[in-house]
């Protein structure tokens, strides 16, 4: 099977791009070659995806039986891709989010037939009108789109906290860093060598056409939980302070947008389409292993230890107005 992966060596992409590799699969990547993450056995085609020119005629002389877009963000994206990739696969997979489903959560668990709006995050609504428009060109040309939606996916690389690096650095050093709400809701992580072992079984399987899938763990964790995770593998008291969304929103609209349209609401997702789909899907991988893994990469290699002061000084008025 000849896959590309526009992109493939993101966080997500670069597990999924070892574990096909592993599997036989014949797999290209297009992107600039620029990135940290080499992947042993990839053949890479250099190229501007957002060059429409360029990437076509870097592809002229290729056809692939899957297309993965990886880096799809927004209706140019989808459209670009569309008119390179619509005679040249058997099989199309656009990347969403599972950020997209309806916020507030209307039911719990949230299935793929959970409404899809989100009125907090531009980033979902993006996702929501790309969604949207791989549909039509299924349903009016045949396009074979396949759609995922993955939740919050993670790698030794991603300290999947507010704020980062910075956060952990302010636990090490004994300071008060911040958890959104009450620190009860609850929370979905997914390791991304755990997504890949689902996402794998989707290439070419045809009866995934004009489908849509999340792939997500189906462990459950509270975000007092997650912080307390990193507090005690780094063997620190953890000293939090509970702040709402909306007041963190106030402060830091970036970090607020992520909350308000997506963390700070309890999440369950039910992985039975998937699973249905690819038997062979299990996660694997517990976060407090992840959270080992973590620790153990950000203490072996000290340049990533990055703190952004812009951030300490965010998290230090976030807490005196409202601690």
């Amino acid at each position: 099977m000849r896959v590309l992966f526009i992109g493939g060596t993101g966080l997500i992409s670069s597990a999924c791009s070892r574990l096909a590799i592993e599997k036989g699969i014949d797999l290209y990547h297009f992107n600039r070659g620029k990135s940290h993450r080499h992947i042993d056995g990839v053949k890479t085609i250099i190229g501007n995806i957002r060059n429409i020119n360029e990437a076509k005629n870097e592809l002229k002389d290729y056809s692939f039986d899957v297309v993965v877009d990886w880096i799809c963000f927004n209706i140019e994206h989808a459209k670009n891709s569309y008119y390179l990739f619509k005679n040249k696969t058997n099989q199309f997979i656009f990347i969403s989010s599972a950020s997209i489903y309806q916020k507030p959560i209307p039911t719990l668990p949230i299935t793929e037939e959970t409404p899809i709006k989100n009125p907090f995050w531009q980033y979902s609504r993006d996702k929501i009108v790309c969604e949207k428009f791989f549909q039509e060109m299924y349903k009016e040309n045949q396009f074979p789109i396949t759609i995922i939606r993955p939740s919050h996916t993670y790698d030794k690389t991603s300290i999947p906290l507010s704020w980062g690096y910075t956060a952990i650095d302010r636990m090490k050093k004994r300071k008060k860093i911040i958890i959104h709400g009450d620190g009860t809701s609850i929370w979905v992580m997914t390791h991304h060598q755990d997504f890949a072992k689902g996402f794998l079984g989707i290439l070419g399987n045809k009866k995934s056409i004009g489908e849509r899938f999340h792939i997500t763990s189906d462990e459950l964790l509270t975000w007092n939980k997650i912080y307390q995770t990193f507090a005690d593998e780094l063997g620190v008291p953890l000293t939090a302070v509970h702040v709402t969304s909306e007041k963190i929103a106030k402060i830091d609209s970036k970090v607020g947008a992520g909350l308000l349209g997506d963390k700070s609401y309890s999440v369950i997702f039910d992985n039975s389409k998937i699973k249905k789909f690819v038997p062979e899907f299990e996660c694997t991988e517990s976060f407090q292993n992840g959270v080992k893994e973590i620790i153990e990469f950000y203490r072996n290699n000290p340049s990533w230890q990055i703190v952004d002061e812009s951030n300490n000084m965010i998290i230090e008025e976030i807490i005196k107005k409202y601690s």
